[in-house]
This record gives C-alpha cells, structure tokens and sequence, in this order.
C-alpha cells in the first residue's frame, strides 16, 4: 500500500528531471516510403540538437543510418519543411535526398552502396541566407529532384524569392546554379513543393503573398506537365484571400484531392477529371481535416488505392480516421492515442503515421485498414519514468467575459505518493503557445511533467485564434493580437483560482515565441490578471520592428492582420507592445533567448532590458550560443528548465534545492 506524503505544493521530490524531459523532447518527422522500408526524421538533443535519418525494415530492425555531423533539416522559411525524399531504384536500392542543415545543400545518397558518401546536388551560394530546398519529390525517369527553392537576393530577411525548381540528380548543378530549371517562375511570394499526379501528366501546388499568411487565403495551382519536363496550362482550381487551402493530393484515379476552410474549417474536397466543380467529402462535421500550414511537407490526408482516404481530423484533437467519399462516413482507428501528426503515408492497404497520447510520446502507428488493427511499428514508447508521476490533463471550455469559449488543457498538481496540506491551494503556471496560429496538443509532455509532478499545476490555453475550433474561433485574433490572447488567458487564470484549484497569489504566466509575446504583454497588465512572475522566451516584444524588417519573410506581414496595418493603426502597435509598455512591469521575470535567432531576434529582448534598467524589478536574463528560435540541445533546455523552476520556487515561496538557485537583478 503506497503511503501518502502530506507535502506543501512545490516541494514534492520527482523522478523527472530536466535532463529527461530535454532527452525525450521533439517527435519522429516527415515519414516516408522507400520501396517496404518506413524512413523519418528524429531528433537528437544530446547530439547538438541535429536530426538524423531513421529507416525501418519490414523485419523490425530500426536504425539511425546518418552518422554526426550530419543534420537532416531544411532552413526554409526559417520554420523549415520537408528536408528529404527517397524512392526504390530499378535495382532495388533506395537513393535518398536530403538538406544538409549546416550549408543547406540538397545531397543524393545511396545508402545501400558500400562505401557511398553523400554527395552534393546543389550548390552554395553567399547571397543572405543563400539557397535553401524543402518538399522535394524524386523524378528518377526524368534523372531531377522537384522541390521548392527559397533564394536569397539580398543581405536583408525579406530579400528572397521562391520557386518550384528541378535539380539535376548526377551533380551537376553542384557548383553550377544555371544548372537548376526553375519551373513555376517566381509570380508568387511563397509555394510548397509539388504533388505530380499517378502518371505524372498532372501537377498541384499551393501559393500565397503578401500580407496574407497560409491559414488566411492561399491558391491551390494545377499544370501540365510536358514531355520535355516543363510545366504549362496553369490555372487556380480553389482558394482565394479569405479561403485557406493547406493540402492537395492525387488519388491513384487521378482526381485531385484538397483541404480547404471555404466553408469555416479545413475540411476535404474533390475535383475529378473534366469537372469544373469540387465535391465536399464530408461536409458540416463542425471539425478540422487540416490545420496552419506553417511547413511544406505536412500531409493530414493520404488517398488508399481502393478510394478510401486517411485523414487526419478533429475539434481540438486530432485523431487517424478513414473516410469513405462515396458515403461521406469516417471510421476512427482505435487504441490509445489523441493526437496523430500531419505525417500520414499510405502502402497498399496500410496507413502508417506518428501519434501520440497523455500516457505516451510520439511513436511510429501502423494502420490496417482491412481488420481495423493498430500497432506499433517504430519508435515505440518506453516509459522512462514510472506513469504514475504522469500528469492528468483534463480538457476544459472556460468562458470569457463576453460569454466566448475559451478552450484550454488543465493539469493539476499530481504525485503518486504526496498530496498538498489541506487548506493550501496549488501553484500555476498559465502556458500560452507560439504561432499564435497553433495549439497544444493533448500528448505526452514530461515538460509538463516535471512542473505537475513537484506540485505545480500547469494550464495550457488555447487562446482565441488557435486553431483546432474552426475559421470563425481563428479569426478572434485578427487586430486583436495582444489584448483577446492576453485576454483569455487572465480568464482561465481567475476561472481557476475562483474556483478554489490555483492559488490566486502564486500564478505565474510563461510561452515562447508568440508566447512570449503574450506572457510579457500580461505582465504589462496587471489589471487583466495580477501574476506573480513570468517566464518570457525568445519572444516577440516588438511589432513595429517585425514591421520594418525585423524578422524573416514569412511572418513579416503577420502584424497586417494580427494587429492591422502598421501605416492605419500605428498608435495600436505602441499600445500593444510589451517593449512600449515596459514600465507597466512590476512582476519577476525570466528572459529565454537564443542568440541566433533569426524570427525574433535578441536585439527585441536586449531592448525590453533597457527599458527596465533601473526600475527595480527583479529578472534574469539567460542566453544561448548556437541557438536559434526553438532550443535544440540538451544542455540549453536543461539549463532553462531549472532555471523556470528556480523562478517559481523563489516567488512562490517554496525551496528547491534540487536545481542552482537563479540570480534576480533589480
């Protein structure tokens, strides 16, 4: 019989360390097929944060087949994308492309020849960013590689343009750029790759420009593919501003199927050949078949040979079903996952994709859609600590002050073998997430864990604007960047402390990127929700900069909607701005920031610390060579872990002595 531990909230003992949670961060990406074998991407934290290649054989052998240094992930877009393609060769030996991430070269690589190296396809240029390649696709007749080019002009962030482009795959554009046919021209701001269509007649890609980001409006394009490798007779076939088309696909009948929100969430369409109008798979279920196109590459559907399709779909989770088009019916795979990535690849009557669960990470799950039957195949989950110490999330809908839901994932303080004083109420911390256009995911999380299990409860809001709850709940951020986020997360902050599960005096606010951006906008706002410290990192602190060519390409319009025009509503982005409002500040902070950040780089974070000096509240700020947005390496989130809970155990008032004490300078 386990005894139980009367203990104040914080002060629990925990088998989950930092130093584990940084070693089980990151999932299994961009699956694919080459020839029986299931290939993906994995993340090594304790390897400097590279990614390396993974192949699994028919027989269950799983191995890591790129050796250090290498680092299989794409710079595109700084958020990257699809960095490899492989297919089976005529001799039955795969040939393999990949982006180096380091010099960004696509390479060739056959890795079953003995003593074969990688080989670069594409050449460097010292250009800005130079040349970086996502979403390739491997024409073998053809001798190319069709992926998405993004090229630099210019030394500034924005002086890029992208096109769909065809590399040689003998190496001869190595050292040569004019070797590289460009396919699709530049008319458009950005593209993903293309999807060529069974007999390769037929070719689909998705644009967008200026100031629209993906999840506003994009285009879906078709071609003709010519004999001769070029593409003609181009024409839009859906989207527009306010429609979003995030995937398109061939069916093996060689209709084209889509994702499109045009009827208020990312649901599935057909258009077969010689029709002029599209079909809605299945229309009204009030859920999400697609979501933010942040990377070339994501796959929520996946077409079957026999007509049926895998898709992806749910209001707030996303799980595996299999949809029937003729019916409309969708039949959900079972067992004991809530959240399957946009990582669906399809061999013969077998759905393979990455799923994950509260009480599991991200594992490789094969589908048979024959018996229904769901396994693991590949990364299998192991349990590092007892699930015991696991947190127990539970999904909530709160409700605004203006009656507007707010959807959130709650996890109380949890401990197998303490409990807290009776009379004591827990601390929290309110996690707000980047994007802003994404969620949290109802998944395995030792992050999360290593908070829960000390007796820190943890509440992640899905604030107005995250996606998961359809077009209209999306669009609650638009102009409203800065105040509806903050907003909702001060209303799921005094909803839990009202109710008696939080203290109201020992509530922390913390996120990155877009996170950031509204944990220290909360901070300057008191008079929404008084927290009582803050973890900023590598946030966003200044608009108008991103305005003026202060990040990357991708998300330098973003403020058009997120806060409006910046030459309209000027006086707004002061308004909003953490930067503007610093003297708002009375709370302790932490200050996260990797000092190669290229989206929100240091300089914002460097400057909220001037406008601080001297006004007497206590901070810390920690930053990290070799790190860029989103940490990669072991040692950086270890050190940024303890450095969270140093904060909350001096401002809440509990001893930790378990990780250094952090120094707060006035």
């Amino acid at each position: 019989m386990t005894t139980v531990t009367t203990a104040p909230y914080g002060t629990w003992p925990s088998p989950v360390g930092a130093a584990l949670a940084a070693s089980h961060d990151g999932r299994p990406e961009y699956l694919g097929a080459v020839g029986e074998d299931i290939w993906w991407t994995a993340p090594r934290p304790a390897e400097g944060g590279r990614r390396t290649l993974v192949r699994r054989s028919p027989d269950g052998a799983e191995e890591s087949v790129l050796p250090p240094p290498w680092n299989v992930r794409s710079g595109f877009t700084e958020y990257g994308g699809c960095p490899w393609a492989g297919v089976q060769g005529a001799d039955g030996r795969p040939l393999v492309v990949f982006v180096h991430f380091p010099d960004q070269r696509l390479y060739g690589w056959e890795p079953d020849e003995p003593g074969a190296v990688p080989r670069p396809l594409t050449p460097v240029s010292g250009t800005g960013g130079g040349l970086r390649w996502a979403d390739p696709v491997i024409l073998a007749d053809r001798g190319e590689v069709w992926c998405v080019l993004e090229e630099f002009t210019g030394p500034a962030p924005t002086d890029v343009r992208r096109t769909i482009a065809a590399v040689p795959l003998d190496g001869s554009a190595a050292d040569d750029r004019t070797a590289v046919r460009e396919l699709t021209g530049d008319g458009h701001r950005f593209s993903t790759g293309p999807r060529l269509s069974p007999d390769g007649s037929r070719v689909a890609w998705i644009v967008w420009d200026h100031p629209r980001m993906p999840w506003d409006g994009t285009e879906l394009l078709t071609g003709s593919v010519t004999d001769d490798g070029r593409i003609e007779d181009v024409r839009v076939v859906a989207g527009g501003p306010e429609e979003s088309v995030c995937q398109a696909e061939w069916a093996p009948d060689g209709a084209l199927l889509y994702l499109s929100d045009a009827a208020g969430w990312w649901e599935p369409y057909t258009l077969r050949p010689g029709e002029e109008s599209p079909r809605a798979l299945c229309p009204g279920r009030g859920e999400e078949f697609g979501s933010a196109l942040w990377k070339p590459g994501m796959r929520w559907l996946a077409p079957l040979d026999d007509g049926l399709i895998a898709v992806v779909h749910g209001k707030g989770t996303a799980v595996l079903g299999i949809l029937d088009p003729a019916s409309g019916d969708v039949v959900d795979a079972a067992g004991p996952w809530t959240e399957w990535a946009p990582d669906l690849v399809v061999r013969g009557e077998r759905v393979t994709g990455v799923a994950s669960g509260p009480d599991r990470g991200y594992e490789i799950v094969e589908l048979d859609t024959r018996t229904g039957h769901t396994r693991v195949t590949g990364a299998a989950h192991r349990d590092p600590v007892d699930p015991a110490y696991y947190p127990r999330p539970e999904v909530r809908t709160f409700t605004g002050a203006d009656g507007r839901e707010i959807h959130a994932i709650v996890h109380p303080p949890h401990h197998p073998g303490y409990t807290g004083p009776d009379g004591e109420r827990p601390p929290y911390v309110v996690r707000a997430h980047g994007g802003p256009t994404g969620r949290y995911y109802l998944a395995f999380d030792l992050e999360v864990a290593y908070f829960t299990s000390r007796g820190i409860g943890v509440a992640e809001v899905n604030y107005g604007g995250s996606t998961g709850y359809g077009r209209a709940y999306r669009n609650r951020l638009r102009g409203n960047w800065g105040a509806a986020d903050v907003a909702d997360c001060a209303a799921v902050a005094r909803a839990l402390a009202d109710e008696g599960a939080a203290d109201p005096a020992r509530i922390a606010v913390s996120g990155g990127s877009a996170g950031g951006w509204t944990a220290a906008a909360s901070l300057t706002r008191p008079e929404e929700f008084p927290y009582a410290c803050g973890t900023i990192v590598y946030p966003v602190l200044d608009p108008l900069a991103w305005a003026d060519g202060g990040t990357h390409d991708l998300e330098s319009r973003y403020t058009d909607s997120l806060i409006g025009p910046v030459d309209e509503v000027p006086e707004r982005y002061r308004e909003r701005s953490p930067l503007h409002r610093a003297d708002r500040i009375t709370a302790p902070f932490l200050l996260l920031q990797g000092l190669d950040d290229a989206i929100c780089p240091p300089e914002q974070s460097e400057a909220l610390l001037e406008r601080i000096a001297g006004r007497g509240v206590p901070h810390a700020y920690l930053t990290f060579e070799g790190e860029g947005h989103g940490f990669r390496r072991a040692e950086t989130m270890v050190t940024a872990l303890e450095a969270e809970l140093s904060l909350y155990a001096r401002t809440f008032g509990f001893e930790r002595p378990d990780v250094p004490a952090l120094e707060l300078t006035p």
